[in-house]
């Protein structure tokens, strides 16, 4: 199982969920895709991969956007045969406490695993009313115009089969940032994948700085849109 962090300036919170991702996933690798992050995020990855063979960095010369890094990560667990590709936040919102749960649930057959806040059991913490009641819009949009039967649709913690990644027409997608999740999802969809959600609990970052603002929620929103009648 490969899990594919997408970095812009994480040095502070790497050390703590690497830690924690090898103690829920001891037989994963971590691919860390960072857009040349001014912190050195890249430099402590190095410094890492000296002495443990579980690390792999992409180093990319620019700020690029998530949905570019998650292809990156897609095309890297195809060439190497990783069976499951897992994404997460590199924030720690994402605890690696549910890798097992996710891991399970792909492991029965499902291709795509979303871990979800919002099913049964999936919690947000650190939020305010405004930020939910955006999300719950976003997802309830995508659900709508694309069809989508899976409730959380806009987080990026995820297993995806490897075997239907293949099948994936990456020269297709439309997305760069944070609609490449939505994206994918129909794309996916409309293969046939079969999906599966396990809850989660969200928690708000507390170190760095959310990369989302309103000109990316803006675009996502579009993008869901045109990407319906692709």
């Amino acid at each position: 199982m490969l899990i594919a962090l997408a970095t812009y300036n994480e040095r502070e919170n790497l050390s703590a969920l690497t830690a924690q991702i090898f103690t829920f996933a001891p037989d994963a690798d971590i691919l860390v895709i960072d857009d040349s992050s001014p912190d050195g995020t890249a430099h402590w990855v190095e410094e890492q991969m000296q002495n443990e063979v579980r690390f792999k960095l992409i180093k990319r010369s620019s700020k690029q956007g998530l949905g570019t890094a998650i292809l990156a990560a897609i095309n890297y667990a195809i060439q190497n045969s990783y069976d499951f590709l897992v994404t997460m936040d590199a924030d720690l919102s994402h605890p690696p406490r549910f890798l097992p749960a996710i891991r399970a649930k792909a492991e029965e057959g499902f291709d795509v695993v979303i871990g979800s806040r919002y099913v049964p059991g999936g919690k947000i913490k650190g939020w305010t009313w405004s930020r939910r009641l955006m999300s719950y819009g976003i997802n309830l949009y995508a659900r709508c115009l694309l069809g989508l039967k899976t409730h959380d649709n806009s987080g990026s913690f995820r297993c995806y089969r490897t075997a239907l990644l293949r099948q994936l027409d990456s020269q297709s997608i439309l997305s760069r940032g944070y609609s490449f999740l939505e994206e994918i999802l129909f794309r996916l969809f409309k293969l046939g994948g079969t999906f599966a959600e396990v809850p989660i609990t969200f928690e708000e970052r507390e170190k760095g700085h959310s990369k989302l603002n309103v000109m990316e929620m803006f675009t996502a929103l579009w993008l869901i849109l045109k990407i319906r009648h692709c």
